[in-house]
């Protein structure tokens, strides 16, 4: 079929979904491409429009961030992080200063923006007021911004790039003073961006948490400063309900909003009080609920939560994690001890360690493992946390709360909405859950009240909200049409492994927090006994392909190349071989995706071939 990949390759850079403004995958729909993607090739890189908005850092944002260096730079050698508020800058630029500790630490410096004062379309009720804080920095400094980028998840989102745009073009945002920051400069670059500064004026309320006065809709409290101008968005779900969304997601996250109408009347109708049948826990309410802009930042929060109410303490990693998990735990705090093969041997070992008086702050592990689908055995886990006093902080994205039930054996659950919860893969999101019967629970309640910052863009949530209405009803689909997939491909003999919660040598810990009506989830993977193999078969897989996972159409990715390029050998000590495919299963008709798949699987013919 060498016609249909070189059709497949006409989409390189292209967004997933196509023509997706926002999107959060980008089409590498061939092996040759995410290796191009990965040593940097123009042909590839060239060409894209988009990537996972962590990694790649959407167009919109940097056009504003190159605006800004533009007008407010010392020099043609700079570039610019922009995030949400001040409190996250700081946190880059400490790091970035920790990283660079022989750089000119004056050339690093923070700018806020906000609205301009006294114009009505600032001063009127009902609109977002635009913020941002920008961290300019020497271009040398470069790769140090980007693993904060990264890793941390704190920077703004390409809505609230999008937004901000064009509050600074049509003159209602500009620079703000800041404490410890020199007052405005005349601005220089385009003229469309020239105008008197008066953002100064002490007459406009700007406390450092963000929020205006607060007022009622509906009987839902609101801010003013979270009310949407209804021209841009309006078609999506009304301007008055921004808050009303999040408060929505979190009654879903929850388990108390189970029905998919709309806001507000689908706040009026919960499934049994503040709790759910997965949430049921003492105590627990939709007030133990963050809201995050992405699920790593969910996860960066969690890791710096802990450290702020127990104190510097190495931490666990067990399993083999999404790359970014073990990267914020090397990169903050003090250190990492990390057990990669999700064995009972390893909890062996770290019981001996306990036993013989070491200390750690917290274990972090997914539920199952990405990308080859293990699972941590959290009763032990929980046995050994309560004994020798350490944390533990479950991802529950890959099961997900519909299939699993892991708040009971964690101090804190995260998440990533960006996945099946929202399944557009066109809004970032990320949560974070404290259980209240965790002995942590009263310090993290205390730490989040001074810490905790509603960085979620209201933009972003009217997506969410929406996107998440038929959650219910999707999962149970995915959930059928994935055991489908993994049962084709364990039938080929030119498959070595197909890894998936089912069929892991793991299952009974899985199945010991399954719900009764849960399924195994909608992701797997699956390794080759040659690499060429694996290249012939994703070259003709007729899906969508590229990063990200938990997408309503089925998505895939030679996950081992592109999150382990630099580091194969490492990863492969650990079971992530480079052949290693990995299949986010979505809503199709299931005759027509195992088609699919049978397809793909004729072209690299019988292992006796």
């Amino acid at each position: 079929m060498p016609g249909a990949i070189l059709a497949f390759n006409d989409t390189v850079g292209n967004t997933i979904p196509p023509d997706t403004s926002h999107a959060v995958s980008v089409s590498l729909p061939t092996w040759e491409s995410n290796v191009g993607y990965e040593k940097g090739e123009r042909w590839v890189t060239d060409r894209m429009k988009c990537g996972y908005p962590r990694f790649f850092i959407h167009p919109l944002i940097q056009d504003l961030a190159s605006t800004i260096v533009a007008l407010h730079g010392s020099t043609k050698s700079e570039k610019a992080m922009l995030f949400p508020t001040h409190k996250a800058a700081v946190r880059c630029v400490d790091f970035i200063v920790d990283k660079n500790q022989s750089a000119d630490q004056s050339l690093i410096r923070i700018i806020d923006f906000g609205p301009i004062a006294g114009l009505p379309s600032v001063e009127s009720k009902g609109k977002v007021l635009p913020r941002i804080s920008a961290v300019i920095y020497p271009n040398e400094l470069w790769p140090s911004a980007k693993v904060y980028w990264q890793h941390s998840g704190d920077g703004i989102s390409s809505r609230r790039a999008e937004f901000c745009s064009k509050a600074l073009a049509e003159h209602t945002m500009s620079r703000r003073s800041s404490p410890g920051h020199s007052p405005p400069r005349k601005v220089k670059g385009p003229r469309r961006y020239q105008r008197p500064m008066s953002t100064d004026d002490a007459s406009v309320n700007m406390p450092t948490n963000g929020n205006l006065d607060d007022h009622d809709t509906n009987g839902v409290k609101q801010l003013d400063s979270v009310l949407f101008v209804e021209e841009r968005f309006g078609r999506n779900l009304d301007v008055s309900f921004a808050c009303a969304c999040k408060l929505a997601v979190r009654r879903r996250i929850a388990g108390s909003l189970t029905n998919a109408s709309e806001i507000p009347e689908s706040l009026n109708h919960s499934a049994t009080g503040h709790t759910g049948r997965s949430r049921d826990v003492p105590g627990f309410s939709v007030d133990d609920v963050y809201l995050f802009s992405t699920g790593m930042n969910a996860i960066f929060t969690s890791h710096r939560i802990m450290r702020l109410a127990r104190g510097e303490m190495k931490s666990i990693m067990y399993g083999f994690p999404y790359v970014d998990t073990l990267k914020i735990l090397e990169n903050w705090g003090a250190g990492v001890l990390f057990f990669g093969m999700s064995s009972a041997a390893e909890l062996d070992d770290l019981e001996r360690r306990l036993g013989a008086g070491e200390r750690y702050l917290a274990l972090f592990c997914e539920f199952p493992g990405n990308p080859l689908l293990t699972t941590p055995d959290l009763k032990r886990i929980r046995r050994l946390a309560d004994k020798y006093d350490f944390g533990v902080v479950v991802d529950e994205t890959i099961g997900n709360f519909l299939n699993v039930h892991v708040l009971p054996y964690a101090d804190v659950v995260v998440s990533s909405l960006t996945k099946i919860f929202s399944g557009d893969s066109n809004v970032m999101g990320g949560s974070l859950i404290l259980n209240p019967r965790s002995r942590y629970y009263e310090t993290l309640k205390d730490v989040m009240s001074v810490e905790f910052e509603d960085n979620l863009f209201e933009e972003d949530s009217v997506y969410l909200e929406r996107n998440s209405r038929d959650f219910i009803s999707r999962i149970q689909r995915v959930n059928y049409n994935a055991e489908m997939v993994a049962d084709t491909l364990r039938a080929h003999p030119k498959i070595k492994q197909v890894n998936y919660p089912k069929h892991s040598s793991t299952r009974q810990h899985y199945e010991a927090c399954k719900l009764p009506d849960g399924g195994y989830g909608g992701l797997l993977s699956c390794t080759f006994y040659n690499l060429d193999d694996a290249a012939a078969f994703y070259d003709h897989l007729d899906t969508q392909k590229g990063p990200s996972l938990g997408t309503n159409f089925t998505l895939s990715s030679p996950f081992v190349i592109l999150a382990h390029f630099n580091e194969l050998d490492w990863a492969a000590k650990y079971g992530c071989d480079a052949s290693l495919i990995r299949f986010s299963i979505g809503l199709e008709h299931t005759g027509a995706l195992k088609a699919s798949f049978d397809s793909a699987l004729a072209s690299i013919g019988s292992r006796e071939d």
